[in-house]
């Protein structure tokens, strides 16, 4: 009866023992499930935070520029005349203008008269020294016909030595007013062409300041101006710093004021002086004759003077402040950086720099007041221009 019961003591006591051995192992399985779980939260979480972390630091479109072949090309302003221009007043004594032949815009040849003045006293005082001429050539023939007649009889006896020497001193004394009758003569004719006003070279009219009836003088002043062959020319105000990257024969593109169509001219001429109030020099444009290209107008004018490699980068890129302009780059460990820069051309391909970058930098393309120095970016490259 012991025997019996010690064994039933002895399987309850082992039935206990697997049923606190099964709650352990379940305790341990969920502890790991929950430790396994707390880690897979965590990492997810870990991961947002990052992702998060990120979409934080702003991307920003960046271009690394290079080099490209650029016109080195100067904008200037300033005024159209003629290239040489000839004033032309009264040569002669003057009078009344009784016609005038010429308009402005009219071409000219040289000696072509432009205007004519009264001349009927003029006329008979040429006249009368022609006639005196005939006087006096008549006279010369006399005295030489008396001289010939002198010398035959001369060696006969009837005609003295000293009355040879008187017929050849008459002669010469004929032959000399003859001299003098021809200056006076020649005298009244310079006097009555130099009524005519003529054009002193081929050229364009430009303007007309006298009218038939009216008197002219030598203190008429300009009656006529006329470009000699009708070259124009631009005088285009220049800076001093550019003035020394210009050369003559430089190419040169000129736009009146008002129009749209530009004409090609060169450089002939630098001035060798600066104006010490502007600062300021002038780089005469010599240009073919065109009838926009009007002297006294206004026109602007791109001078190119020569080529040069530089960064070009887009009119986003550039910002400019009271220190002057500059640019945000992004540096090797993604952080931005300002950048000052001397811009040179704008044209459509973009802003040429033509100091503070070499165009091997990251610059941001759209620099807007977002960005601070130092701040972390998310560079995005895209495509530079074309070299």
């Amino acid at each position: 009866m012991n025997f019996e019961t010690g064994f039933a003591g002895d399987s309850l006591e082992a039935e206990n023992a697997r049923v606190r051995n099964r709650r352990r192992m379940m305790l341990i399985g969920g502890a790991i499930v929950l430790v396994l779980a707390a880690v897979f939260i965590w990492s997810r979480l870990t991961k947002k935070e990052a992702a998060v972390a990120v979409d934080t630091v702003p991307r920003v479109t960046v271009v690394v520029p290079g080099s490209v072949t650029v016109s080195a090309t100067i904008n200037t302003t300033g005024s159209l005349a003629a290239r040489r221009e000839m004033p032309v007043g009264v040569v002669g004594e003057g009078g009344e203008v009784s016609s005038v032949l010429v308009e402005p815009g009219a071409w000219v040849r040289t000696g072509q008269v432009l205007a004519r003045v009264e001349r009927s006293v003029q006329t008979q005082e040429r006249a009368s020294a022609a006639a005196e001429l005939e006087v006096a050539r008549a006279d010369a023939r006399l005295a030489e016909n008396d001289l010939s007649r002198a010398q035959a009889l001369v060696g006969r006896g009837f005609i003295s030595k000293a009355d040879l020497d008187r017929k050849t001193a008459t002669r010469d004394s004929a032959v000399a007013r003859v001299r003098v009758a021809q200056a006076q003569l020649g005298q009244q004719r310079a006097r009555l062409n130099r009524l005519d006003i003529k054009a002193p070279a081929d050229g364009l009219v430009l303007t007309r300041t006298v009218e038939p009836g009216q008197i002219i003088g030598a203190s008429s002043g300009v009656l006529f101006r006329i470009a000699k062959g009708g070259q124009i020319e631009m005088l285009a105000r220049v800076g001093e710093t550019d003035l020394l990257s210009l050369r003559v024969g430089d190419r040169a593109e000129v736009t009146p004021v008002g129009g749209s169509q530009s004409y090609e001219g060169h450089i002939w001429q630098i001035s060798p002086v600066v104006d010490p109030q502007s600062r300021q020099g002038s780089a005469r444009i010599a240009l073919t004759y065109n009838r926009e290209l009007r002297p006294g107008g206004f026109a602007g004018a791109r001078i190119v003077s020569g080529t040069a490699k530089l960064p070009v980068l887009p009119e986003s890129a550039i910002q400019n402040d009271d220190k002057g302009s500059y640019v945000f780059i992004v540096n090797a460990q993604n952080a931005v950086e300002r950048r000052n820069v001397k811009i040179g051309q704008v044209s459509a391909a973009g802003v040429s720099i033509t100091q503070g970058l070499t165009g091997n930098e990251q610059v941001a393309t759209l620099a807007g007041g977002f960005l601070t120095t130092g701040q972390k970016v998310q560079p995005e490259r895209q495509k530079a221009a074309a070299k």
